[in-house]
């Protein structure tokens, strides 16, 4: 009898077993998907960044050219300084050509950031009325 109480409670080999397979499943399994989304937080945090770096790029160069910056002494690329450190800007501008009536430039502004070793980018693009550019 006394032996009956002993032996119900323990695990036998094979149960030990089981559950030691499983976990050798589960326990990669669930480090990928940390890995993962830890990978999606850090460029959706990145991306946030780069979109407003970009915002505040585009909106000092539309203002520098009606305060009187010529489209020669206007910059085409940087980086943001010691304060963003890997990230960086180019900035395109053409004729937008939709619109033969009003005639406008379309700015762009790229903004570079890394994410652990890849290199992505987002980019802000507007139009500019041809009347609030200089010559």
């Amino acid at each position: 009898m006394k032996r009956a109480c002993l032996g119900g409670g323990a695990f036998t080999f094979v149960e030990v077993f089981a559950a030691m397979v499983f976990l050798a499943i589960l326990v990669p399994a669930i480090a990928e998907a940390l890995r993962i989304a830890n990978r999606a937080s850090l460029v959706a945090e990145r991306s946030s960044i780069a979109g407003e770096l970009a915002e505040n790029k585009l909106n000092e160069v539309l203002l520098s050219s009606t305060g009187g910056a010529t489209n020669a002494a206007r910059e085409t690329g940087g980086d943001f300084g010691a304060e963003w450190p890997g990230y960086r800007w180019e900035m395109n501008e053409g004729t937008w050509s939709e619109d033969s009536v009003n005639p406008m430039s379309e700015m762009s502004v790229r903004v570079f950031y890394p994410v652990q070793g890849e290199e992505r980018s987002v980019t802000l693009t507007t139009l500019v009325s041809g009347t609030e550019q200089n010559p």
